[in-house]
């Protein structure tokens, strides 16, 4: 008897690892589809003459049309009434094929914003998909697990920035690889197992998504989220040009530019190892702590940035590389922590309207950021992204003292 439940134990974490490690990749490859529009923008400005406006429109209807597409999936409950499996292989194809049709049409054109709009509604059904299947292998892990999916987020989101360091790629080349990788991604996902957690598909309710906000424990981990994701994505977006800014006050320009492209993708890629340090942390220690530990060193390093603006460059580097690694450490506690509170059989309807609330909020930190570097200047303008944190440590401080933060960590809060 002890042999059977000793094999059943081997195969469960055999199974559990198989399926982890093909859905953190299943996931990087499609969603390079949304990297690759960082990348392919300086070739579009050469070749096609785009304006700044028209380059910043390519980058942002992907980050649109993924809340566009958040925001129908949690009202229809997709995630919940589908197979989690098969709307990320569908999302991932469909998205491909619309990334591919960009080398059909002009990249200048309203056409090519469509095609980037619908690419980034896909990213819908990959990446708050990702972590309810990964919720579905929990046991004792949650926060790690949801980290690794995370953590290889981070990473696939620094590669641009490594791209660009080393003289950029060909757009037509660059779209149709990653187009190929989408549609890898639905063969890899085809082989991921949904684990014993996983609920049953559940009848359509459409005030679903509202619990996000009308359960008081699920409102205080999205008003945390949405601290979060005020700085984080101001800070992915912005942190390359605060940089070499701040290194042409000691090095000559085309080195500033070098090593402040070096630098982003080192501080956007340690946010890999802070994901995952967090997730083991926060599975020993409790989800409240380590969000809110997270969320006080990132917002510190916020205050403390533009002190560094001008700095030696290793100096103002380093500074970076601990806000990096700090401001996405908590991103995936607060998805494991909308998990652990949220009715299972409403789970990718919670997750999907928590992403959609954060990527919603970016839009406006995004674009206030450089308005106030222009008014300001960089050794200003950084302190505003620590006003997500401050909320953030405050929503976690009011959820950990409510009793259904036992729930949370194995009753560790």
């Amino acid at each position: 008897m002890t042999g059977t439940v000793i094999e059943t134990r081997e195969n469960h974490w055999d199974a559990k690892r198989r399926s982890i490690a093909a859905l953190a990749l299943a996931q990087v490859l499609a969603l390079s589809l949304w990297f690759s529009g960082t990348a392919v923008v300086p070739a579009l400005r050469a070749e096609a003459g785009l304006t700044d406006f028209q380059a910043a429109a390519f980058t942002s209807a992907v980050q649109i049309g993924f809340v566009a597409g958040t925001l129908v999936s949690a009202l229809l409950g997709l995630a919940d009434r589908l197979d989690p499996r098969r709307l990320f292989m569908a999302s991932a194809l469909v998205a491909g094929a619309a990334n591919a049709a960009l080398l059909l049409v002009d990249p200048a054109g309203m056409v090519a914003l469509a095609l980037r709009f619908v690419t980034g509604a896909c990213m819908a059904g990959i990446y708050p998909v990702g972590m309810k299947i990964a919720a579905s292998w929990a046991r004792g892990d949650l926060g790690l697990l949801v980290g690794l999916l995370v953590g290889a987020l981070s990473v696939g989101s620094a590669s641009p920035h490594l791209i660009g360091a080393l003289g950029g790629v060909g757009w037509r080349s660059t779209i149709a690889f990653t187009s190929l990788l989408a549609g890898l991604s639905a063969l890899v996902a085809a082989s991921v197992s949904l684990g014993p957690n996983a609920a049953a598909p559940r009848r359509f309710v459409l005030a679903t998504a509202w619990e996000v906000w009308s359960v008081p424990s699920l409102r205080l981990v999205n008003l945390g989220y949405l601290g979060h994701m005020w700085e984080l994505y101001a800070l992915w977006a912005w942190v390359g040009v605060f940089l070499q800014a701040s290194f042409a006050h000691s090095l000559p320009p085309g080195d500033a530019a070098f090593w402040a492209k070096c630098a982003t993708f080192a501080v956007v890629a340690v946010g890999g190892i802070g994901c995952v340090l967090a997730g083991l942390m926060a599975d020993r220690i409790g989800r409240t702590a380590v969000t809110a530990g997270a969320l006080a060193i990132s917002g510190s390093c916020a205050l403390l940035a533009g002190t560094s603006f001008g700095a030696a460059p290793a100096l103002t580097t380093a500074l970076c590389l601990v806000w990096g690694a700090s401001a996405v450490a908590d991103s995936a506690q607060f998805s494991a922590a909308a998990t652990e509170l949220a009715v299972p059989q409403h789970l990718g309807t919670i997750l999907t309207a928590q992403v959609c609330g954060g990527f919603t909020l970016t839009l406006l930190s995004i674009h206030l950021l450089p308005e106030l570097a222009a008014a300001a200047g960089w050794s200003v303008a950084p302190a505003v992204l620590a006003l997500g944190p401050a909320v953030g440590i405050w929503a976690m401080l009011r959820l950990r003292g409510r009793p259904e933060a036992k729930r949370l960590a194995g009753g560790r809060r």
